[in-house]
């Protein structure tokens, strides 16, 4: 017989998991090892790195028309006047969760990212090169805008033609593409960060990009926040309550979030707590359900003010035409989103990188600041489905009506599918 695990072997066989335990593994051991290993043994994962980005940005379209088309035709087909008021509640809070972000961005990183600049985070000139040549490309198909326009050209395409049988070429590529983030993008991120991290350390770049990553961190944490009492605070507006009360009403839920780091698996929980808040059986089973797919404000928090703390540290200062439609599409990727630990940054890099040109080192940063507080995202996520849930339940009066059975159905079969490809 086998003796049963102590709770700290279980613990550590539970954190050994995780994403995040491999990414801050990869950043403290890069660190390390970048200030005394010599060039010749920084060389090979600096190849690997190379070779890495090259393929990421090759995937990246195709995970786009994989991902958002499908997205696309799910919401478009289940029509319904409070499946579009739930979708537009959702995409609402996104963006202001985005464009607010940009603009106390833009108030306090001056003074709080004084003196941390790192212009050639780029291309640093004391980093170890890749063995490839130069001249090696891996051209994409088509470019990221390309691949965004044709997924909403399908996507609505197929919804107008009712196309069906499409949409199951549609939905078996996605399952492709899902294959491919699972089994061989994820799992490489951690060694992709080592490699920027230890060619980062040996350039001695390390200490003003770690610095200036807490203090965006806690920055973000706090905007987190902010918004969810906004959204609370319009919420107890619209409904007639008191917003403190309603989102103290949501900590288990909170809690919960930070725990599993996933939205899907929190739902019980959340839809638990909108109820104790006052709202109908009916309108939360519906809304929680759908809004754990596709409202994610705590994200788009952290990728906005991410983005923009590593631009102004390489003293890039992207167009305001560059950032709104930065912050739009996001907001439009982060619906298409997989549910996997990283699946979020993942699909995000298509428009970080053909967008806000962002060059794999600086990438390579951003997974690593979103994964170290993907949990307190995830928790904003779903608090903040439940000031959806309150207001829609307002304006619905609780019920509804005749849409009932085609919405609670349509809210199913668009979380179904999502929830199947959270697990691991």
């Amino acid at each position: 017989m086998t003796a049963a695990s102590s709770p700290e072997q279980s613990l550590w066989k539970r954190m050994s998991k995780t994403l995040l335990f491999w990414v801050i593994l990869a950043i403290v051991v890069g660190a390390l090892l970048g200030q005394f290993l010599p060039n010749w043994a920084i060389v090979p994962f600096a190849t690997f790195n190379d070779l890495f980005g090259k393929f990421l940005s090759f995937m990246v379209p195709l995970i786009i028309v994989g991902l958002v088309t499908p997205a696309i035709f799910e919401l478009g087909k289940s029509g319904g006047k409070w499946l579009l008021v739930t979708v537009v509640l959702a995409y609402s809070s996104t963006m202001i969760a985005g464009f607010g972000t940009w603009g106390l961005a833009a108030l306090i990183f001056p003074s709080l990212l004084r003196g941390q600049a790192v212009p050639d985070l780029a291309t640093p000139e004391n980093a170890v090169a890749s063995l490839m040549d130069p001249s090696f490309t891996l051209p994409p198909v088509f470019g990221v805008m390309t691949a965004l326009i044709v997924a909403f050209v399908f996507g609505i395409g197929m919804v107008t033609t009712r196309a069906v049988k499409m949409m199951a070429i549609f939905v078996e590529f996605r399952d492709l593409m899902m294959m491919v983030i699972l089994k061989a993008i994820v799992p490489l991120l951690p060694l992709h960060i080592f490699g920027i991290f230890l060619n980062m350390s040996k350039s001695g770049q390390f200490v003003d990009v770690i610095v200036a990553m807490g203090k965006v961190i806690l920055f973000a944490f706090i905007l987190t926040l902010v918004m969810m009492l906004l959204q609370y605070g319009l919420a107890g507006a619209v409904a007639k309550r008191n917003p403190l009360a309603a989102l103290w009403g949501m900590r288990d839920a909170y809690f919960t979030a930070l725990g599993t780091a996933s939205s899907a698996a929190t739902i019980p929980v959340t839809v638990r707590c909108t109820r104790a808040n006052g709202v109908s059986h009916e309108i939360s089973d519906f809304v929680i359900p759908l809004c754990a797919t596709i409202h994610l404000a705590g994200s788009t928090i952290k990728i906005t003010a991410f983005a923009l703390a590593l631009q102004y540290m390489m003293g890039i200062s992207p167009s305001p035409t560059h950032m709104a439609g930065f912050i739009m599409m996001l907001g439009v990727i982060m619906v298409a989103a997989p549910g996997v630990p990283g699946g979020a940054i993942t699909a995000a890099q298509s428009v970080l990188q053909g967008i806000l040109g962002f060059t794999d080192p600086m990438y390579a940063i951003m997974v690593a600041m979103y994964v170290a507080v993907d949990s307190f995202g995830t928790a904003t996520n779903v608090t903040g489905d439940g000031a959806i849930a309150i207001i829609v339940d307002k304006l619905a009066a609780g019920s509804l009506g005749n849409e009932k059975e085609s919405a609670l159905e349509a809210a199913e079969e668009i979380t179904a599918g999502r929830e199947l490809r959270t697990e691991n």
